[in-house]
C-alpha cells in the first residue's frame, strides 16, 4: 500500500506540475510584454514563499508529541503547491469560461469564487490527507495529524496562489496594488486555506481514530463539506462587498473570522494535549515492564521532551528515543481500540519492533555515558 501511495503521489505531482506550468505560461503567451509578466511573478514568488516558510513553523511547533516525518510534510507541501494548484487552476478557469458564456462576467465571477474554487480547491488539497489515511497509515494517527498534513498542503497551495495574485496586482496597479494584496492575503488572512482544509483533516482524522463504519465514511465527507462552506463564505463575502461597493460587509466578517480562528487554534492545542495524555496512558505499563523508567516516561510526555532529549540524552539518539516511545504509545492506543471493536489494525504489527528499537536506543544512550 505504501508503494502504491508513493506512485499515485508521484503521478499527481508530475501531471499537476505540467498543468501548473501551462497555467503559469498562459499570461506570458497572452501578454504583449511577457518579460514584465515574468518579472512580476518573480517578485510575487520572492514575497510569497519566504513568508510561507515562516508560517510552516507554526504547525511544526504545535505538533509536540509525535512530529510527522519531514518527508511526509514535504510531500504534503509539494502536493498543495503543485498538484492542487495545477488541477484547480484549470478546473476553475474552465468553469469560469463556461459560466461567463451562460450568465455573463459578473455571474462567472460569483460561480468561480463561491462555487468552483471552494469545491475543487478543497477537494484537491484534501486528497493528500485522504491518501495518507489510505496508503501511509503508519504516519497518520488521528485528528492532530490530519490538521498538520492539511495545514502543510494548504500553505503550499496558498503560496503558489499568492504568486499569481501578487504578480497580477503588480501588473495591474503597480506596487501600491501589490502592497494592498500582500496585506490582505499575506498578513491579514494567511491562515484562510489552512483553516478550510483542516476541516477535511479533522474529518479524516476522526475516521482514523474511530471504529464506527458510519464515521469512517461520513466524517471525512462532513469535514470536506465544512471546508467548502467556510471557503465559500469567505469568498462570497469578498465578492458581494465588491459588487455592492460595501467594504463594511467584509470588515464585519473579519472580527467573526478571527474569533473562529482563535477558537480553532485553542481546539488544536487541546487536541495536541490530548495526544500527550494518550501517549502517557499507553506507556504506563512499559514502566512496569521495565522498558521505560518513570523519569523517561515524564521526558517522553513533556511538550519539550524531544528538545530535552536532544540536549541532555545523547543528541539525535535521545530524540529518536522519544520518537520511538511516542510511536509505541500511539500504536498501542490504535491496537487497543481495534481490539475493542474486534477489528484488525496495522498498528499492532509495530509494537514489538518499536519496543526493540526503544531497548536498542536506551542501551546506546546509557552505554555512551
Amino acid at each position: 500500500m505504501r508503494v502504491l501511495g508513493v506512485v499515485l503521489w508521484s503521478l499527481g505531482i508530475v501531471v499537476g506540475g505540467l498543468l501548473l506550468l501551462l497555467f503559469l505560461m498562459l499570461p506570458l503567451f497572452s501578454s504583449r510584454d511577457p518579460v514584465s509578466v515574468l518579472m512580476s511573478m518573480g517578485i510575487g514568488a520572492a514575497i510569497a514563499f519566504p513568508a510561507c516558510f515562516v508560517y510552516l513553523w507554526v504547525p511544526v511547533i504545535v505538533d509536540r508529541y509525535d512530529p510527522e516525518p519531514w518527508w511526509a510534510l514535504a510531500m504534503a507541501f509539494l502536493w498543495g503547491a503543485i498538484t492542487a494548484c495545477g488541477f484547480s487552476g484549470w478546473i476553475n478557469t474552465i468553469n469560469g469560461g463556461i459560466a461567463e458564456g451562460l450568465i455573463g462576467k459578473e455571474g462567472a465571477e460569483f460561480v468561480g469564487a463561491v462555487i468552483s474554487a471552494p469545491i475543487f480547491e478543497e477537494a484537491t488539497k484534501g486528497l493528500f490527507v485522504l491518501g495518507m489515511f489510505l496508503f501511509l497509515r503508519r504516519e497518520f494517527d488521528g485528528v492532530v495529524d490530519g490538521v498538520i498534513y492539511s495545514t502543510f498542503a494548504a500553505l503550499g497551495f496558498a503560496a503558489t496562489e499568492n504568486v499569481l495574485y501578487y504578480g497580477r496586482s503588480l501588473q495591474k496597479g503597480g506596487f501600491a496594488a501589490l502592497g494592498v494584496t500582500v496585506f490582505l492575503r499575506g498578513i491579514l488572512a494567511p491562515w484562510g486555506h489552512p483553516l478550510y482544509t483542516s476541516m477535511t483533516g479533522i474529518g479524516v482524522g476522526i475516521a482514523r481514530e474511530t471504529n464506527s463504519t458510519f464515521l469512517k465514511i461520513f466524517a471525512p465527507i462532513g469535514g470536506y463539506c465544512m471546508a467548502v462552506a467556510l471557503h465559500a463564505i469567505w469568498n462570497g463575502t469578498a465578492v458581494l462587498s465588491d459588487w455592492f461597493k460595501t467594504p463594511e460587509l467584509f470588515l464585519l466578517l473579519l472580527p467573526l473570522w478571527f474569533l473562529f480562528l482563535l477558537a480553532f487554534s485553542v481546539i488544536v492545542v487541546l487536541l495536541v494535549r490530548r495526544e500527550g495524555q494518550i501517549i502517557r496512558k499507553h506507556l504506563q505499563d512499559e514502566v512496569l515492564l521495565g522498558n521505560l523508567s518513570r523519569e523517561e516516561l515524564e521526558l517522553v510526555c513533556s511538550p519539550f521532551g524531544r528538545l530535552k532529549a536532544f540536549a541532555g540524552r545523547g543528541g539525535a539518539k535521545g530524540r529518536r528515543f522519544v520518537d520511538a516511545a511516542s510511536r509505541l504509545g500511539l500504536s498501542k492506543w490504535h491496537a487497543s481500540r481495534a481490539m475493542q471493536g474486534k477489528k484488525m489494525t496495522i498498528s499492532a504489527d509495530f509494537i514489538v519492533p518499536l519496543r526493540q528499537e526503544l531497548a536498542r536506543l536506551r542501551a546506546e544512550i546509557h552505554g555512551g555515558r
